[in-house]
């Protein structure tokens, strides 16, 4: 049994597709003696991480450019546009998926906010106090498809 554990740790550790496979037929057999449980509890402990990291990714671009759309209204772009609208899209299929994410979501939206203030400082070459200490756009407004600011 050990020599199967260290199998599999060296198959997660060379392939990972094929250490994905192995685990999900070992599961679906009901072998659960030979499943690398300790790989994949951490697995599925990186998963809800990953998909945290990639909505505050997500919230603070759709931030960045709504900031750079209101006080940097003379270079209005299209790209911006798309750019709200593909990470919209991205956050709208995370809170699908997770519904529990909204609550993490609000939570860190302030947080997303001081970092989005940042960048779009650094992308406008504007002063940070160009940019209002709060958030002047309530979470509702960030996710809805309708909402440019003026």
């Amino acid at each position: 049994m050990s020599s199967l554990k260290t199998h599999s740790q060296t198959l997660y550790d060379t392939d990972y597709l094929q250490w994905i496979e192995a685990t999900v037929e070992k599961l679906q057999s009901q072998n659960y003696a030979n499943v690398d449980w300790e790989n994949l509890i951490e697995e599925i402990a990186d998963m809800g991480k990953s998909e945290r990291r990639s909505l505050k990714s997500n919230l603070i671009v759709i931030l960045v450019h709504l900031l750079k759309w209101q006080f940097q209204p003379e270079k209005k772009s299209g790209s911006w546009e798309a750019s709200i609208i593909e990470h919209r899209r991205r956050v709208k299929e995370a809170l699908d998926d997770s519904p529990s994410l909204k609550s993490y979501l609000e939570s860190v939206f302030a947080e997303c906010y001081a970092q989005a203030v940042k960048q779009a400082k650094a992308e406008t070459n504007l002063p940070v106090e160009s940019f209002p200490l709060m958030c002047p756009y309530d979470l509702p407004e960030v996710t809805d498809d309708e909402f440019l600011p003026h």
